[in-house]
């Protein structure tokens, strides 16, 4: 969420969203839970997706696997277990991977306004866009959590602050765009697939942040659509 109290106002391709599927199933930190024996209810879908034989029963391996990708997104509790949030996860992110280099296939954001900014807060993916033509993205973002829903709707950036800082949760917005209120594009220093969400801003990757601080403008437009799984 940003600061509702001040007010001033190239292709990534699918490269973004294939990334985060390779896991690094490193040593688990020290403060992590002990893993768990249980066999979860989407034990067979997890174990795909993280390249374990699929055979539905819980192994010392699994659990590490799972444990590590849990570590790497922020997933609470992390015991290793393959439970409906762990695959909510992994569920998205094959969704967002199935979207390619065509994220407005479905001619959701409009193609009349020049230079946009789209968020699809179904597949919690945003992508910049020049009538018909891709300019960046499409990237996985971190939408507004239930209670603190990113508004959707045709929105402008009316005030850009490279450096801000939020004086309600008193944290740093690096590139904040502000285009709701409240609500901006700003970078965090979490997974984007780390639950439940932010507090209504569109979080991004440093980098992604940055390449939107580059190639928007004040005035350029921005359109929220969907619905965020859970809110």
């Amino acid at each position: 969420m940003g600061d509702i109290r001040r007010r001033g106002a190239v292709v990534l391709g699918i490269t973004g969203l294939v990334a985060p599927l390779t896991l690094a199933l490193g040593a688990v930190p020290a403060q992590a839970a002990s893993c768990t024996t249980q066999t979860g209810p989407y034990q067979k879908q997890v174990e795909k997706f993280l390249g374990r034989p699929v055979d539905g029963k819980q192994s010392a391996a699994d659990c590490k696997a799972i444990q590590a990708f849990q570590n790497k997104h922020g997933i609470t509790p992390n015991a290793g277990y393959a439970g409906p949030v762990t695959w909510g996860v992994m569920d998205l992110m094959n969704k967002q991977k199935a979207v390619g280099t065509n994220p407005n296939k479905a001619g959701k954001c409009p193609v009349n306004k020049g230079r946009i900014a789209c968020v699809n807060l179904t597949l919690q993916l945003s992508w910049i866009q020049d009538g018909n033509k891709l300019v960046y993205g499409p990237v996985p973002v971190r939408t507004g959590r239930n209670g603190y829903e990113t508004r959707t709707g045709l929105k402008k950036i009316y005030w850009r602050h490279i450096d801000h800082v939020s004086s309600i949760y008193d944290v740093p917005m690096p590139y904040s765009q502000f285009f709701d209120g409240g609500q901006a594009f700003h970078s965090v220093g979490v997974s984007m697939w780390n639950p439940p969400g932010s507090h209504g801003c569109v979080n991004m990757t440093t980098t992604t942040a940055k390449k939107y601080w580059s190639l928007l403008k004040k005035g350029d437009d921005v359109f929220v659509y969907g619905r965020k799984p859970g809110t």
